[in-house]
């Protein structure tokens, strides 16, 4: 199971405001042009308040695009100037990507308590579920200490708006949150439930998800991976389907015959990685078929 590896658990941040579609380019862009966030023109330099710019910084970390205050490969190969894939994350494909390292990184803890661990008991939810929810995984690790009952619901209320339309616009503003168009998560018309959408969401493409494995494969330092720890650590992360996942993990053997292997035998399913693989390919198969 993917929740609670991380010896570190992170509820804050934020500052409260979920991230804006603009904001990771815009951050990335900054770093780049090699500003810090401390620097006391911060403010005029990215356009924004004093508390939106910790939490620039906090999103461009969590979904993997700096580390620090200078930019990783990703957050190169999607955003620079010359080369950047898809700048303005243009594509679904790069929402899926996003999403993808929030939840599995752990780095912003929440997110990964809420896909692969709530997901696998209920498809319904309130926001005090959620809530409740993390504080027993938290007892149960022995970190009860991590546990802050206002931080908690900022955190539920923050991850809500990533992913889900406003149901009271106020602006135009409401519906800019980065993730909301990937719909994995719904609101009832009562507006007090929740639930994962997890029959009428948007397909996600083959090559991230082999992305997706390839990250857990480097994280588990092994060649074959069993089919629940797909399921927990990955399929969940996309809310697929046991089902879901079978039909692309056999995709995936026959598109890329040569690097992956799906088998089935006597009902215990793996696959096996058989030759090196680059997620950098994985991504170009991608995009290059795409700009």
């Amino acid at each position: 199971m993917a929740i609670l590896t991380n010896s570190k658990y992170v509820f804050s941040g934020h500052e409260s405001f979920p991230c804006k579609t603009l904001w990771l380019k815009k951050g990335y862009d900054f770093v780049v042009k090699g500003n810090e966030f401390s620097d006391p023109d911060a403010v005029i330099k990215l356009g924004v308040g004093k508390n939106m710019i910790a939490s620039i910084r906090y999103w461009l970390r969590v979904f993997g695009i700096c580390d620090g205050d200078q930019p990783t490969k990703l957050g190169n190969y999607l955003f620079d100037e010359n080369s950047g894939r898809d700048k303005y994350m243009e594509d679904l494909a790069t929402l899926w990507l996003l999403h993808f390292n929030l939840v599995f990184s752990q780095e912003a803890t929440l997110y990964n308590m809420f896909f692969c661990g709530l997901q696998r008991e209920r498809t319904k939810f309130e926001r005090e579920q959620i809530i409740a929810y993390v504080r027993l995984k938290l007892i149960e690790a022995g970190k009860q200490s991590a546990f802050n009952e206002n931080t908690m619901k900022k955190d539920v209320g923050v991850l809500l708006q990533n992913y889900c339309l406003p149901r009271k616009p106020q602006s135009n503003e409401d519906f800019s949150s980065l993730l909301i168009d990937l719909d994995l998560i719904r609101q009832d018309l009562e507006g007090r439930n929740y639930y994962f959408n997890v029959d009428g969401k948007r397909k996600v493409t083959k090559e991230i998800y082999l992305y997706a494995l390839l990250k857990l494969k480097e994280q588990e330092g092994d060649n074959t991976i069993p089919f629940d720890m797909i399921q927990d650590q990955v399929g969940l992360v996309f809310c697929m389907q046991d089902y879901e996942t079978v039909e692309m993990l056999k995709l995936l053997s026959q598109s890329y015959g040569k690097y992956i292997n799906y088998n089935d035998v006597a009902g215990i399913k793996q696959i096996q990685f058989i030759a090196d693989l680059d997620w950098n390919k994985i991504l170009d198969d991608y995009y290059g078929s795409n700009i």
